[in-house]
């Protein structure tokens, strides 16, 4: 199954990964929960218990105005959902273009006067 890998402080990257649970929860580093924030059928894995854990902020989830409503902890990566099947699929070339332009800047956040504040990290 090919995927799009999204680390803190890292570009994402496709990677060619096996669709057993083992797999899934060894990228995402413990117990894995899906969700869906886009409206096409693309699934977004993360670690369950990633704010708990305390594991590094990622990337932001914004909504169709641009504005963060959540924050994704720790590595996760991004896979095809059909609604007719149980099973995580490929995602398609256009998808993995699509995805990779929208989380290609890591991001570092921090809390200022009540408020999440968000700013690009630079990488090589």
């Amino acid at each position: 199954m090919r995927v799009l890998v999204v680390e803190p402080e890292r570009r994402p990257e496709v990677k060619e990964i096996d669709d057993s649970l083992k797999e899934m929860q060894g990228i995402v580093g413990g117990y894995i929960q899906s969700i869906y924030p886009f409206e096409e059928p693309v699934a977004l894995v993360c670690n369950d218990e990633g704010k708990l854990m305390d594991l590094p902020a990622n990337r932001g989830l914004r909504d169709e105005n641009g504005q963060i409503y959540d924050i994704v902890f720790g590595t996760f990566f991004l896979c095809g959902a059909p609604a007719d099947s149980d099973h995580f699929t490929s995602l398609t070339p256009e998808q993995i273009e699509q995805y990779r332009k929208m989380f290609y800047t890591p991001e570092m956040f921090w809390g200022m006067d009540g408020r999440i504040v968000c700013l690009p990290l630079e990488v090589d």
